[in-house]
């Protein structure tokens, strides 16, 4: 976590966990602390597309 940041402005990330598997986030969301922009987690892997790069 210490080296992701928000990819629309760099700020730090807030995790949002809903599932785990011990140290494994397996779903749950990252947000930008100054942009707000949610940036999901699924089967562990998160998505840090920007927003109109992703597919929904």
């Amino acid at each position: 976590m210490d080296i992701l940041c928000d990819p629309l402005d760099k700020s730090e990330l807030e995790l949002e966990v809903d599932e785990r598997d011990g140290d494994e986030i397996i779903e749950g969301r990252l947000i930008g602390t100054v942009t707000g922009e949610v940036y999901p987690i699924e089967d562990g892997i998160p998505n840090l597309l920007p927003p109109d790069m992703r597919d929904n």
